[in-house]
């Protein structure tokens, strides 16, 4: 079956960057609605506040083989913004 993963916290996420251009500024998320004009973009630093779960699931799926098997595998990964989370009734054990 495999093993779940549940990150907690995802909103104190920190990234790197030199301090000409800083990540949070120049990396830029797309997406595309499928209709004439419909591209958008958003800057890392407005995704960490508004969305950081998508931040780090992102970060996860550029790492998986984009196939059957790595839809598959994203799907045992749970990612809270905040320190509370429903699977406390599994006895998640802390990853030290």
């Amino acid at each position: 079956m495999g093993d779940n993963v549940v990150v907690i916290n995802a909103e104190r996420v920190t990234v790197t960057g030199t301090k000409t251009t800083s990540k949070l500024t120049t990396k830029m998320y797309h997406r595309h609605s499928m209709y004439p004009g419909g591209h958008k973009s958003i800057s890392l630093r407005d995704q960490l506040q508004q969305h950081p779960d998508r931040v780090l699931r992102a970060a996860v799926w550029g790492m998986l083989p984009h196939n059957r098997m790595g839809r598959a595998l994203l799907k045992h990964l749970k990612i809270y913004a905040g320190p509370n989370h429903p699977h406390s009734t599994n006895n998640p054990e802390p990853l030290a």
